[in-house]
């Protein structure tokens, strides 16, 4: 006969945490917990919170960090960097600069610039340099959207225009297509198509 006892089981979750096993020590073949994500601590972002909150990687705040564009608010119990809501607005504006075309050289010039001109006591004169920088990526931008319209405008031709293959004899040889008898006389292939065809004499 078997002089084993046999003790109760305990849940876990009544289990003092000191008297819990830690992650890493489970028997081979066990499932082993994840630690959740540390989050949000009194308001305030860890790096990860606020990398995922903004779609950027944490490396990528790390370097806004190091650049001198993002600045922590201050550091939790566990020494891990806390970000106040100001770092995320800031790391948003950052991607919308990058969106525009600004490096991140730029935006550092940006920022400490308006820095610079506020510290010096002129915060009108600093919101008249950031209106004048939009203004010029502004014109800039609607310019490009002008390009962007005409290239559309050209694809779409091509488009059209290269339709009209589908229905070409397949035999016929390319040199043939500069007398394309699938298109009006007076049709002149658009230059995405004519550049192609084109070749050097």
């Amino acid at each position: 006969m078997s002089n084993h006892i046999r003790l109760p089981l305990i849940p876990m979750d009544v289990v003092p945490d000191a008297a819990r096993p830690l992650v890493g020590d489970a028997p081979l073949g066990a499932a082993e917990e994840t630690p959740p994500a540390p989050r949000a601590v009194d308001g305030y972002l860890q790096v990860g919170d606020l990398a995922r909150e903004s779609g950027k990687t944490i490396r990528a705040i790390h370097l806004y960090e190091e650049l001198g564009l993002v600045h922590p608010t201050g550091r939790s119990k566990g020494r891990f960097r806390l970000y106040g809501n100001e770092a995320l607005l800031r790391v948003r504006w950052i991607s919308k600069l990058q969106d525009l075309g600004f490096s991140l050289t730029d935006i550092q010039a940006v920022a400490k610039e308006f820095d610079d001109t506020v510290d010096r006591g002129s915060a009108s004169r600093a919101m008249t340099r950031m209106r004048e920088l939009y203004r010029a990526k502004l014109d800039e931008t609607r310019a490009q959207l002008t390009r962007l319209r005409s290239l559309e405008h050209e694809i779409v031709a091509s488009l059209d225009y290269l339709e009209t293959c589908e229905v070409c004899d397949p035999q016929r040889l390319i040199s043939a297509c500069k007398a394309c008898d699938q298109h009006d006389c007076g049709t002149e292939a658009p230059e995405l198509v004519a550049g192609f065809r084109a070749k050097p004499s």
